[in-house]
């Protein structure tokens, strides 16, 4: 069995996989202050909820965009698992080529993305991740990396409307009766939901101007459902694309180093 472990900014996933079949999933807090033995506890008991045996895994891969927890899961894993992880990255060999001016910096969750957009549709792909950030990851010809797009996530741009407007207040992030609101909670609703879908839409449109076609657009993270069901310009969604890319990429670093 492989364990995936995708450490984001607000959410950490774990996916278990026997060959290429997700047997069991789970999603927890980030915590940056907890540690390697807390984190510990927490695995052996989501692992004893789906009887899953500690020793049932034989390796583990991981991506990490929070660098304070990188050392506690590495710790973890090798303590834990008996195992060495393999740590996403575009430093990886996968067969993905990155025609960008800083590859290094590019994020473990979104060579993931790219990774499992890439493999299980094709090309051309641009992968959009609903998460801390809203990101968009474009992928071309063989497996050719050729940049993408970050904006704030609609979390924190929701988060942000709530702390710094006095007069506003938290809303669920659901799609609006209409466009037009009628009330505070509805203008915030249809600015949030209806306006991340537009903006999905207007780079989406800019992309596929810029390379005289239009790719196919996979989309993941937390409100992805939502927002796809907004716009045509999402084609699929793959809730587990980042635990996807994960289990290839270690497929892929185990097939080459044998």
């Amino acid at each position: 069995m492989l364990l995936t472990i995708d450490i984001g900014n607000t959410n950490i996933k774990f996916g278990v996989y026997t060959g290429e079949v997700l047997v069991a999933h789970w999603r927890i807090a980030t915590e940056r202050q907890r540690l390697a033995d807390e984190y510990a506890v927490i695995i052996r008991n989501l692992f004893l909820l789906d009887g899953i045996g500690i020793e049932q895994i034989a390796g583990c891969a991981i991506s990490c965009v929070v660098p304070p927890l990188t050392g506690q899961f590495r710790d973890l894993v090798r303590n834990l698992l008996g195992v060495e992880p393999l740590f996403a990255s575009s430093r990886v060999e996968t067969g993905l080529r990155y025609s960008i001016d800083t590859p290094n910096e590019l994020g473990a969750d979104r060579v993931c993305n790219s990774l499992a957009a890439y493999r299980r549709h094709g090309s051309p792909v641009i992968a959009v991740a609903f998460g801390t950030a809203t990101a968009l990851d474009i992928v071309v010809g063989e497996g050719e990396y050729i940049g993408g797009a970050i904006a704030p996530g609609i979390g924190i741009s929701a988060d942000a409307l709530f702390r710094l407007a006095a007069k506003l207040y938290s809303v669920e992030l659901v799609r609006p009766p209409s466009a037009i609101g009628k009330n505070t909670a509805h203008y915030m609703q249809s600015g949030l939901i209806l306006g991340y879908a537009g903006l999905v839409e207007g780079l989406v449109r800019r992309i596929g101007d810029e390379l005289g076609y239009r790719p196919k657009v996979i989309a993941t993270g937390g409100l992805a459902d939502v927002i796809a069901a907004e716009t045509d310009a999402i084609n699929v969604v793959e809730p587990m694309l980042t635990l996807e890319g994960l289990r290839l990429m270690y497929e892929l670093h185990t097939m080459k180093a044998e």
